[in-house]
């Protein structure tokens, strides 16, 4: 890497939002900095979008001159790329103009199809599955993109001039709901949708994904919902079409705007346009077949920091791969002091997990689990050596690691920090609020990783080949001895860690160096 490491800032000037994210290039990828959103409206009033409402471009213009002088603080290079609302627009022109005069902004204004590449890009990263073909929906306050894609690969890619904020221009302009707009607009959308049917259906597709603010508030209403405590991350959550439709009918339930806000708990603008924009969503999953949405929490404004930075070589050289894993590395490599020790572990904890599977209730993406919290293990030394095992859950909580579910890098952060110290129990809040099937999943993972940490106590690789032996009562955890290396050390401290583990095979275990 270069030592002049680029910095973007990547602005998204939606129809309903302008969207800001400023980021770094580190190896392989990038580290978020900071994210700023302000609500414009920029295409709000603007009888269908041929032309922007004067008021609407003053207030675009104050904000992007707010982001300009954010970025600036970073000292961070600004690309900035429009779209449905300013494509669309008769006097375009002026507010590109102005952009650049008054906030010191060009302004790349994109096509349907081009936004559709770069939202595809976005959510790639952030939902990291590349081995199934993907179909992507992104409902924006103007357009609906639509992607079939497998891999890096684009199979197919349509804007739809259908949006959460031009909808709701359309069919719920008035004070109170009327009868007739909800199914007015429902057929709309649906015959606006069916003419992408056949190829869909055609292509196939293994994972849904659904992207923007329409889709992350229904995900959040979902799951507020569920009873179940708001994650810190909506990244990945699922919901089902069912679930979709059940939201439409209680939003329209509601008579009034600010029914709806106080119902479910939203801004006001947001409940202004969310039911036009979970009609939207709605209708894809009946037109396309889609009985289950992953959210992405990654999009455009992601997708256009990856292009840049790819363009001046700093980025990832592709989103092939596991972005999980990278994003994991990338925080290792940037708070861990001795990653080569958590190599190690996390070679050492993998093997005993293969080995001991079949006698621990756990489920095979438990290892990966399990490999990513001893990567990450040590990363609370960025903030103190001290307790730094409970430093490491906290800067694993408030990391953005991508292509993983909220979940996952709860589970995650709870292994990393019983990976030395006190044991899981009550007591903590955190281990407190698992169920009780991931109170299991963390006490199986965290009692290898003990022991693995153990194993590697004069952190330099000696102990390399690890051999298991499970009867009734006794697990044997054995290693060849070394002529040049003394190994005492080791088999003491994991001795020592082999408590937890010893609980959740229910037998006593023994390490040896023979």
């Amino acid at each position: 890497m270069s030592p002049d490491v680029p910095t973007i800032a990547a602005i998204d000037i939606g129809t309903n939002s302008f969207h800001m994210v400023i980021a770094k290039a580190v190896t392989n990828g990038f580290e978020v900095m900071t994210r700023e959103k302000e609500t414009v409206r920029i295409g709000h009033g603007a009888g269908e979008m041929k032309e922007l409402d004067p008021a609407a471009i003053d207030r675009g213009i104050a904000c992007l001159g707010r982001m300009r002088l954010l970025a600036e603080s970073h000292g961070a290079e600004i690309r900035a790329v429009a779209t449905s609302a300013i494509r669309e627009a008769r006097n375009r022109s002026e507010f590109v103009k102005r952009a650049k005069k008054e906030a010191g902004i060009s302004i790349e204004t994109i096509s349907g199809i081009e936004e559709a590449r770069l939202i595809h890009l976005g959510v790639l990263h952030g939902i990291g599955n590349h081995e199934d073909s993907m179909f992507v929906c992104d409902i924006g306050g103007g357009s609906t993109e639509i992607i079939v894609g497998n891999g890096d690969e684009m199979l197919l890619a349509r804007s739809f001039k259908i949006g959460a904020v031009r909808l709701t221009d359309r069919f719920f302009g008035s004070a109170t709901l009327h009868p007739s707009a909800v199914p007015s607009c429902r057929t709309f959308v649906k015959s606006t949708l069916m003419i992408l049917q056949s190829e869909v259906q055609d292509l196939g597709f293994d994972l849904a994904v659904c992207s923007s603010g329409t889709a992350e508030t229904v995900a959040r209403i979902v799951q507020k919902k569920s009873g179940q405590p708001e994650p810190t991350s909506i990244n990945r959550f699922q919901f089902t079409g069912q679930d979709v439709a059940e939201v439409v009918k209680d939003l329209a339930q509601c008579s009034t705007v600010e029914e709806r806000q106080e119902k479910f708990g939203i801004d006001r603008k947001r409940a202004e346009i969310i039911l036009a924009g979970a009609i939207i969503l709605e209708a894809i999953a009946d037109t396309y077949g889609i009985s289950t949405f992953t959210f992405s929490d990654y999009a455009l404004r992601e997708g256009v920091l990856i292009d840049t930075l790819q363009r001046q070589g700093a980025g990832p050289e592709n989103t092939s791969g596991d972005a999980s894993m990278r994003s994991v590395r990338l925080l290792a490599e940037r708070c861990d002091d001795r990653p080569e020790h958590s190599e190690n572990v996390a070679r050492i904890a993998v093997t005993l997990f293969d080995s001991l599977k079949s006698h621990l209730d756990v489920e095979p993406d438990d290892r990966r689990l399990l490999e990513y919290a001893a990567l990450l293990a040590n990363v609370g030394v960025v903030i103190s050596h001290s307790k730094h095992h409970l430093h490491s859950y906290y800067v694993i909580r408030n990391s953005e690691l991508v292509g993983l579910a909220d979940r996952d890098i709860e589970i995650i952060a709870q292994v990393a920090r019983y990976h030395r110290k006190g044991l899981p129990k009550d007591d903590h809040p955190e281990f407190a609020r698992l169920g009780d099937a991931d109170k299991h999943r963390v006490e199986v993972l965290a009692g290898i990783l003990r022991v693995a940490v153990g194993l590697d106590r004069t952190q330099d690789g000696r102990v390399k080949k690890v051999k298991t032996q499970v009867t009734d009562d006794e697990l044997v955890i054995s290693f060849p001895p070394s002529k040049k290396l003394d190994n005492e050390l080791n088999v003491y401290s994991a001795m020592e860690r082999r408590s937890l583990l010893e609980r959740v095979m229910n037998r006593r275990v023994r390490v040896t160096n023979d």
